[in-house]
């Protein structure tokens, strides 16, 4: 079975987050995605020190199915240049792992 692992992503509005996390889901990309709360980044963009606020998603799927989502995750995302995090996940709840893999299943 695949190894697990999480994508990340930071966008600037809650309803482009939840659109990023249905599309996942919807597309078997995912098993399942979490938003999380307001964060406020700080960042240098085009010579300019930048502080917004922004929204967390974080997507769990299998290794053989990240690259897929990176690209729907890249095609889709609002920012020119999206911070787009793959973490492998080592070994965790056997059925939880095997939940995520028959989640991600096309």
């Amino acid at each position: 079975m695949d190894e697990i692992c999480v994508v990340t992503t930071v966008v600037d509005a809650r309803s482009a987050a939840e659109g990023l996390a249905a599309a996942a889901v919807n597309n078997r990309l995912a098993a399942c995605a979490q938003l999380g709360g307001q964060v406020d980044s700080t960042y240098w963009w085009q010579q300019n020190l930048e502080t917004e606020s922004e929204w967390s998603v974080q997507f769990k799927t299998t290794l053989d199915r990240a690259g897929a989502l990176v690209e729907q995750i890249r095609s889709t995302h609002p920012y020119d240049v999206p911070e787009i995090l793959v973490t492998r996940v080592g070994s965790g709840n056997s059925d939880y792992t095997a939940w995520v893999h028959e989640q991600t299943r096309p």
